[in-house]
Parts: C-alpha cells; sequence; structure tokens
C-alpha cells in the first residue's frame, strides 16, 4: 500500500501518475493520448496526473476532486 500526502497543488496526483506508470500499470500510448488531450486544454503538465484524475471537472480544472 502506498500513501501519499502534500500541501494542495503539491503534485500528488502527478507524482503518483508517473510511478504507476514508471511501473507499467498505464502503457505509453494511453500517457501520449493524455498529453495530447492536456495540451488542448492548455495543461499539458498534468498527463501523469489524468491517470488518476477521471472526471472532466477533474481535467478542465487542474484539481482532484474524487479520491483514488
Amino acid at each position: 500500500n502506498v500513501v501519499v500526502i502534500g500541501h494542495v497543488d503539491s503534485g500528488k496526483s502527478t507524482t503518483t501518475g508517473h510511478l504507476i506508470y514508471q511501473c507499467g500499470g498505464i502503457d505509453k500510448r494511453t500517457i501520449e493520448k493524455f498529453e495530447k488531450e492536456a495540451a488542448e486544454l492548455g495543461k499539458g503538465s498534468f498527463k501523469y496526473a489524468w491517470v488518476l484524475d477521471k472526471l472532466k471537472a477533474e481535467r478542465e480544472r487542474g484539481i482532484t476532486i474524487d479520491i483514488a
């Protein structure tokens, strides 16, 4: 089990999403898709956070609403 704790906007979702990707939990094609979609919203650096942030509102606002 892993617990991630940090201040608001400290990169918890991004770090966790990147860890999931690095450990093979999500494929490169999916990350590339997230990167493209995030760039279209002007949030290119959020590609790893989107591994966890599935809700449209989370992606548009750049915050995690639902805990994963």
